[in-house]
Order: C-alpha cells, then structure tokens, then sequence
C-alpha cells in the first residue's frame, strides 16, 4: 500500500529535473500510458510477488515525474493569486474520488475478480491518456535544457538553498507524514470499521480543503497554518483513552480537516520559487511528503508491534504536535535571506 510512496524519493533525487524540462502535455498523457502499461502487467495471471513490487516501484517512479509535471502545469494556467483555489478544487476532487473510488472498487471486487478489475483500470488509464492529449493545449517546458540526475540535483540544491524554502518543505512532510502513519494503523486499531475511519477522514480532508480554499480570505489564512497543523494532530491524543467508535470517528473527521494546512503551505511555496522551477518544487514537495508518509506509516507498524495501535497512534499524533511548535518557533524571515519571489 505504501510502497510506491517510498520510491517517490528516489524520483524526486533523480528524475525531478523532467518536471519542468518535458513539454507538460505530452508528459502527463505519456504518465498515464505508463499506468495503463504497469496496470496490465499486474493483471498478467501468476505474476510472481518480487516482480509484482518491481511493477510498483516503477509506477512510483513515474509517479513522481507525473506529479511534479501535473502541479507545475496547474501554477502555469492558473493566476497567480489563483493557485490556493485551484489546488482546493484538485484536492476536493481527489477527495470525492477517493471516497467513490473506494466504493466502486470495493463493488467490482465483489462483482468481479481481482484481474478483470486492474484491467478495466488499465483502461481508464488509457482514457486518461486521450483526454490529456486531446484535452490539453500544446505548451513549452517552463525550464531549458534535458532532463537528467545532475539537472535534478542541481535544481534540488537551489531550492534547498533558501532557509525558508526549507522551512516550508519541513512543514509540508513532517507534521503530515507523521499523521498519515496514525491513518495506516485504521485496520489494526478497529478490524471491523476501518473502512467507516477512512471514509471519515476523506471527509474530513475535504471540509478542510473547502473551508481554507474558499471560505477564508487571504489575509486571515495566512496565519492558520500553525493552527491547522495542531489540528491535524490533537485529536489523536484522545486515543490514549479508548473511546467508543462514534467518538474516534468524530476526531478523525475533525482532525483530517487540518490537511487544510497544505494550501496554505503549498502558496507559500509558490511565492518563494521562481517560475522556471515551480513543477520541480512541487514535485519535490509531493514526492518528500509521499516518502514521509510511506516511511511513517512504517514507523507506526513497527511502535504497533512492539506496544498497540492505539499507543502507536498517539505517539505520532504528540510527535506531530512537538514538530508543529517546534517549526511555528523556527520560522525564518524570507526578505532576510533574499528569497526570490514571484511577485
């Protein structure tokens, strides 16, 4: 399940460059043929297990790419004072189609066997493909030059160079990833109604995202992202207690509205990054966080076995909430340090 998030990182050290350096439309169809393909193979009958995980590391790879080239390209269509918006509207979509998709799958599952259904998916990768191709206007690469491991690391080094770039991308991972591990410990904390947890937290996630996408001005959500990292997390430290289902449901629906956070986080981002590398910062962004949430929800499986989920949760959740304060304590002063701005 968490596999492909950890091979983001070798993506991100490696191959990040081809975020702003591939022409976006024929990258993001060429991610979703790449999907179609991998897909397929998983369908093959008696795939066995190392190659099946191979196939995953691939697709994370790509995955990587695909993510930063799909960011840089929503930045560049959009306004600049409408990317928050944007991203909202993409989160809360990501949101319905998580809870739906869940559903669906769970449905064709029942309906169907394991192989029919990655089929049908390969498909609607191929779909996906024809949209992008069909769908997207034909755009220039935001950066000059080929795509390559020094072009990456380059690039990475340059965004990395900024105090409080930094700051912001510790932001992005830590305080999140570490919840997403609480999230990975669903089905051992409550065998019987993970699904209901999980369904509570997409729901969550998508009241937050509303909230600070569409119904909070800029001026005030600028200053939530300390609060909203505190949310995200607190609401796990009741588990220490052992509440009834109906009350961890309410906290993890509440919690999960701190993803909000993310938005606001996310055009911070964009102000300190120059135009020529806003895909390869996203991505770096994407990729970091998806790597912390594999690694934490590794680190939330081993506390779990060695005392229970529900002390590994909580051991997160107050992990998240020191680094929270620790960062709202640290925070540098962009005109300080010369940060470039898009202003």
């Amino acid at each position: 399940m968490f596999g492909p998030s950890l091979a983001h990182v070798l993506g991100a050290t490696l191959l990040m460059s081809a975020a702003d350096r591939l022409p976006p439309r024929a990258a993001t169809a060429g991610t979703a043929l790449a999907f179609a393909a991998a897909t397929t193979l998983l369908a093959l009958p008696g795939l066995p297990l190392p190659v099946v995980f191979a196939v995953l590391l691939c697709q994370g790879l790509v995955a990587s790419v695909g993510g930063g080239v799909g960011w840089g390209l929503l930045n560049e269509i959009l306004p600049k004072d409408g990317y928050l918006l944007g991203r909202s509207v993409f989160t809360m979509m990501h949101g319905l189609a998580r809870i739906t998709g869940y559903a669906t799958g769970g449905l064709l599952l029942a309906l169907l066997s394991p192989r029919p259904a990655l089929l049908l998916a390969a498909a609607l990768y191929g779909t996906a493909a024809l949209v992008a191709r069909l769908g997207l206007s034909r755009r220039p690469p935001r950066a000059t030059g080929r795509p390559s491991v020094r072009a990456t690391r380059h690039a990475n080094a340059r965004l990395w160079s900024s105090p409080a770039r930094r700051h912001v991308y510790l932001g992005l991972w830590l305080p999140n990833g570490l919840i997403v591990g609480c999230e990975s410990l669903y089905v051992s904390h409550a065998p019987d109604a993970a699904g209901v947890l999980f369904a509570c937290a997409a729901a969550g996630m998508l009241a937050g995202d509303v909230t600070v996408g569409r119904l909070i001005p800029p001026h005030r959500r600028r200053r939530l992202t300390t609060p909203l990292l505190l949310l995200l997390a607190t609401p796990y430290l009741p588990l220490v207690l052992h509440p009834p289902l109906a009350v961890t449901a309410v906290l993890v629906t509440v919690a999960s509205a701190g993803f909000g956070a993310s938005l606001v986080q996310q055009e911070r981002l964009m102000a300190l990054t120059p135009p020529d590398l806003s895909g390869h910062a996203l991505g770096l962004h994407s990729s970091g966080m998806l790597t912390m949430q594999g690694a934490s929800a590794a680190l939330a499986g081993g506390l779990a076995q060695l005392t229970s989920p529900t002390t590994a949760m909580t051991t997160l959740a107050a992990a998240s909430t020191a680094v929270t304060l620790l960062l709202a304590t640290t925070r540098p002063a962009p005109a300080a340090h010369g940060v470039p701005s898009r202003a």
